[in-house]
């Protein structure tokens, strides 16, 4: 079993890279990320543990994101497939890899695409010194929710370079 070197109050914090959340939000267009804090939010919209995002509504313009604190994400499952549907929104969730969880087989009952991120793990940004950590013991992949379809259950892959070039390729793009 692999132990975390990270702090305790620290583990349920660390961020998405901007990188790999610029990659999602040029196919998404992403208008609220639904588990972050003041320190770690990627859209202007958010909300934090003030906000409890496990009893309020996702209230959204967009797309809505959601990197759940990885200690407990079952209930996050659930509320993502509940507020697809109150929404009317897309919802994407990032969640280690581990198809032996209840959380996953509770997601598969209502989840349109399990998107495997292959070819290399995500390093997260530690939220006590803001760099990219390394260590992650185990791979990703995106729970995608997306309302007006019946959930297909469908799995897909896409390669981690490709997201990074996607990353740069909408960065270039912004710049220009």
């Amino acid at each position: 079993m692999h132990k975390s070197n990270t702090p305790p109050a620290d583990r349920d914090y660390w961020q998405t890279p901007q990188w790999l959340f610029d990659a999602l939000d040029s196919e998404f267009g992403f208008w609220l990320d639904a588990a972050a804090s003041a320190e770690n939010a990627l859209c202007a919209h958010y909300l934090s543990e003030s906000n409890d995002a496990l009893t309020h509504h996702w209230s959204s313009n967009g797309a809505i994101w959601c990197n759940p604190p990885y200690s407990d994400i079952t209930p996050w499952v659930a509320k993502a497939a509940e507020q697809c549907a109150r929404q009317h929104q897309p919802v994407v969730m990032l969640v280690p890899c581990d198809p032996s969880t209840g959380w996953f087989s509770k997601a598969l009952d209502s989840v349109d695409e399990v998107r495997l991120i292959t070819d290399g793990r995500i390093s997260f940004v530690n939220p006590a010194t803001g760099r990219k950590g390394n260590g992650n013991s185990k791979g990703s992949m995106l729970l995608i929710w997306r309302p007006y379809v019946r959930p297909r259950q469908q799995f897909t892959t896409v390669p981690r370079s490709l997201l990074l070039a996607l990353s740069g390729a909408v960065n270039r793009r912004d710049a220009a």
